[in-house]
């Protein structure tokens, strides 16, 4: 895997990143950094990815369990420490995942495996942070 972060010049803090599979993401700092806040900020973009990643996870592992689920929203609040590095010191991933039928179980399981087993930048981050999680089960 493989990522091109470019800045992209002296007249502010923004940023290009180009993946490895072609696809474009912006980055910006906040105004006080220099930044013109046109694009989330780094550390915004790891939160992106780990619940794209854990979202991912659930909705894969109840399709397999063959549950009949229809949506997946996943809200992650993050702290970071007062002092740098500033790294997340504590997240809470809340998942409204929505559905016919679902088990409150497998939902529950799902979740706790994407953490415990399969979702690679959650377990990451819980080297420095406090991950906990909810879940809000809606019928449909």
């Amino acid at each position: 895997m493989e990522v091109k972060v470019s800045w992209n010049g002296p007249s502010g803090m923004s940023f290009r990143a180009e993946t490895g599979t072609g696809h474009m993401v912006a980055m910006d700092g906040a105004p006080e950094a220099g930044g013109h806040n046109l694009a989330p900020r780094p550390m915004e973009m790891v939160l992106v990815g780990t619940g794209g990643c854990t979202a991912y996870d659930v909705v894969l592992i109840l399709k397999r369990g063959r549950e009949d689920v229809r949506g997946c929203d996943v809200t992650l609040q993050a702290e970071r420490a007062e002092s740098d590095p500033k790294v997340f010191t504590k997240i809470n991933f809340h998942f409204v995942v929505t559905g016919r039928n679902l088990k409150p179980a497998a939902v529950e399981r799902a979740v706790t495996l994407s953490h415990d087993k399969y979702c690679s930048a959650s377990i990451m981050l819980a080297k420095t942070a406090e991950i906990t999680h909810t879940v809000e089960i809606v019928e449909v």
